[in-house]
């Protein structure tokens, strides 16, 4: 059972022989009326709240493994506790769920990162190659430890099977990856959608974007990906529904269908039960 009220469990799922697993990094939690300034409040029903009436949203890395290759797409928080940004984290266990998966960094291939925000570049430090989208890359001269990555453009193939889509707004390279898997295809979004409730309000942004006017245009791309059918999307951000199907219903309305995946952990962190955020979002 998945729900879009708790944390993400370390979940893999194997589409044509290529295995996908959310690397689970920790714990985040956001008001939404601060997070996510443009949707009405009547839209936050109690199932898609936690306890404390936050939005819960975790952060990782997603493993793709073909093979003897593997890829990580974004590398997760990093090691932080408390108050971040106006809401709550409890993060630092990417290495150690890689480990569960039987992995350490240098069996990993390449980092691909969506975008150069603090919870999706927390680890990359611990991977010896990366990728980015050279307009991220550009933006973000502050990444001096990445010196030497891959630069990559719209349409580029970042290893066999694997295309990024370079859909800015949220960033201004943000990118998103499309691996085909035999018959089949998984689209990692990244941050393009932060909830399934964006996905019929195309211009519901989120505080950290960064052109928020680009937003709508890169989610209605994706959209169209993700209707192909045999494509199953990845979401960072999604609750403990990191994998899904969207479809589309005569009325043109969107839905996200939690596609079915194995546990092989739960959450390596919890938000403590006393703890309450202060202040807005970055």
């Amino acid at each position: 059972m998945t729900n879009l009220q708790s944390q993400s469990s370390v979940r893999s799922l194997t589409l044509g022989g290529v295995r996908f697993t959310y690397v689970v990094d920790g714990a985040m939690a956001f008001p939404p009326a601060s997070f996510f300034p443009s949707i009405p409040p009547g839209e936050w029903t109690p199932d898609l709240l936690d306890e404390r009436g936050l939005v819960p949203m975790s952060a990782g890395g997603l493993l793709v493994e073909t093979g003897e290759r593997r890829l990580l797409i974004d590398a997760g928080l990093g090691p932080m506790q408390g108050e971040a940004g106006g809401g709550l984290v409890n993060s630092g266990s990417l290495l150690d769920t890689l480990a569960v998966l039987g992995h350490d960094p240098s069996a990993v291939d390449l980092l691909a990162l969506t975008h150069l925000h603090p919870d999706h570049v927390g680890w990359a430090g611990a991977f010896g190659r990366h990728a980015v989208a050279a307009a991220e890359w550009k933006a973000t001269p502050e990444m001096a430890s990445l010196a030497g990555a891959d630069l990559l453009e719209d349409g580029d193939e970042v290893a066999p099977g694997v295309r990024a889509i370079v859909t800015p707004g949220h960033s201004p390279g943000h990118t998103s990856y499309l691996v085909t898997a035999g018959t089949e295809r998984l689209l990692c979004f990244g941050d393009a959608f932060h909830h399934p409730l964006q996905l019929n309000h195309l211009a519901w942004g989120a505080g950290p974007d960064w052109h928020g006017d680009s937003v709508p245009a890169a989610r209605r791309r994706l959209i169209d990906e993700m209707l192909v059918p045999g494509t199953v999307a990845f979401a960072f951000h999604f609750g403990d529904q990191p994998f899904g199907r969207v479809a589309r219903a005569a009325d043109g309305t969107i839905t996200w269908n939690p596609f079915p995946s194995t546990v092989i952990a739960g959450p390596p962190r919890l938000l403590s039960q006393s703890s309450e955020p202060t202040g807005r979002s970055a």
